[in-house]
């Protein structure tokens, strides 16, 4: 059973930084893609930032420059570093690593963390 565990997250004023990890156990494909999606109250979840194990990144426009994924292979761990936090950034922050095998995808989320930023 896929287990994602997720840390970091909390309260800090504009301009400031967190950094959330994101741990995997369990059974998982070594190919995959691991990263973060996040989710305000009434929106739909939305993309963050997401690497594959080769290290190629994508990232939410409005988060790029400020945000930077990276990961731990060998731990099967993510990490976002937030940098310069706005606002608008406030939302609960979402892990998720999937992946294809033998023509399926396999999805797992994490449990969620609360970032929120404000004065």
């Amino acid at each position: 059973q896929v287990q994602l565990v997720e840390s970091g997250g909390g309260l800090v004023q504009p301009g400031g930084s967190l950094r959330l990890s994101c741990a995997a156990s369990g059974n998982i494909f070594s190919d995959n893609v691991m990263g973060w999606y996040r989710q305000t109250p009434g929106k739909q979840r939305e993309l963050v930032a997401t690497s594959t194990r080769g290290g190629t990144t994508n990232y939410l426009d409005s988060v790029k420059g400020r945000f930077t994924i990276s990961r731990d292979n060998a731990k099967n761990t993510v990490y976002l570093q937030m940098n310069s936090l706005k606002p608008e950034d406030t939302a609960v922050y979402y892990c998720n690593v999937h992946y294809g095998s033998g023509g399926r995808k396999y999805e797992y989320w994490g449990q969620g963390t609360q970032v929120t930023v404000s004065s």
